[in-house]
């Protein structure tokens, strides 16, 4: 390391959290105890979303789950249901497997070190090494996305992502100072508010001077990653079925797999050599199906889906087949839909009004 350049010092990066901090309603105030449970859960949340998105999902989580003990003993549905929206839904079945252990077996209360934490189920080292340091001043490295553009640009790091992870973490620690909790959410609200990904505001950065990457202008090609891999797109049909009660046809799809125990309108696999012409060998009932012109599109992580949506007018004794159901359309919100089912379920509704 070039010895004339100024090395990079805790104390410079907290002297900035303790006038920029950002108020969150998951993070404790200044001289407050942070409560692990809620550190847990928004760090769960937090995975692949938004702050903007997970601050609305967040508090109507904790007002209908106050405590990990509450949350240990809602019906899996109800933790579904509440989740609907946020994405990456294993995520919460996760979480409501991680907190029936921490409620029956370790009495209500998280495990205080990195090591422990690790053991529960869905805590991987990034959450816990955000809940050690934050919810219990541990000396832990949470390396989230924020925290590897930091580090990466401050110290030049080359290496590719996620590969260069283990030399961020090894950085991170070397700059631990003794506010371990308060360091690991500065390291986060710097790299959401001044490292951005564009346009960063160096100028505003108490790194600035010791921030490699600036120095030589090139910022903004850090962290290195390598090129993603977009897989190819899938096809398939969803079929929206409605009574003359109001009542549409859905079922819970199962426990493992994408999007494993949320609500779906019925439909087929999800293919890339999917037929369309052979779609109704998927409808769950023989009906009049009438197939509307505009796809559903959604992008999931690894490949992109288009989606057929069918749409019918049932009899008010129609009967749903094994494994599905009748729900009143005045409780179809109460349904875990996840997004993509949302869409095809509202473009299936205004395919029906119109006819």
């Amino acid at each position: 390391m070039d010895a004339t350049v100024r090395q990079p010092r805790a104390a410079d990066l907290l002297a900035w959290y303790d006038r920029h901090r950002r108020v969150l309603p998951w993070r404790a105030l200044p001289g407050e105890q942070a409560d692990p449970y809620r550190v847990w859960a928004s760090e769960i949340m937090l995975q692949q979303t938004t702050i903007t998105a997970v601050k609305p999902y967040f508090e109507r989580f904790m007002a209908r789950f106050p405590t990990v003990d509450a949350l240990a003993q809602a019906p899996s549905e109800s933790v579904m249901q509440a989740w609907a929206g946020l994405g990456y839904y294993s995520r919460a079945r996760n979480l409501h497997a991680c907190a029936k252990v921490v409620a029956g077996q370790h009495g209500g209360r998280f495990p205080d070190t990195e090591e422990g934490l690790r053991e529960l189920p869905g805590i991987g080292a990034y959450t816990a090494g955000a809940v050690a340091a934050i919810a219990f001043d541990r000396p832990a490295a949470a390396v989230d996305g924020n925290v590897e553009r930091v580090m990466t640009r401050l110290f030049a790091i080359e290496e590719e992502m996620p590969g260069a992870k283990p030399l961020v973490r090894e950085r991170v620690l070397a700059l631990m100072p003794s506010r371990p909790g308060d360091f690991a959410q500065a390291l986060m609200d710097l790299g959401a508010t001044i490292c951005t990904p564009r346009s960063p505001a160096c100028g505003l950065c108490p790194w600035r001077e010791p921030c490699r990457a600036r120095i030589a202008g090139t910022q903004e090609t850090y962290p290195r990653k390598a090129a993603k891999k977009t897989g190819k797109t899938r096809f398939g049909a969803a079929f929206v079925a409605m009574r003359e009660d109001g009542a549409v046809l859905v079922r819970t799809r199962p426990a493992k797999g994408l999007l494993g125990g949320m609500v779906e309108v019925p439909g087929g696999e999800w293919r890339a050599d999917y037929r369309l012409e052979e779609a109704l060998r998927d409808a769950p009932l023989v009906a009049q199906w009438r197939r509307l012109i505009a796809p559903v599109r959604h992008v999931f992580t690894h490949f992109p889906l288009e989606l057929t949506i069918f749409v019918a007018k049932l009899p008010l004794d129609a009967q749903a087949p094994e494994g599905m159901r009748f729900t009143p359309f005045a409780r179809l919100r109460e349904e875990a839909f996840p997004s993509v089912f949302l869409k095809a379920l509202e473009a299936g509704l205004e395919g029906l009004q119109r006819h």
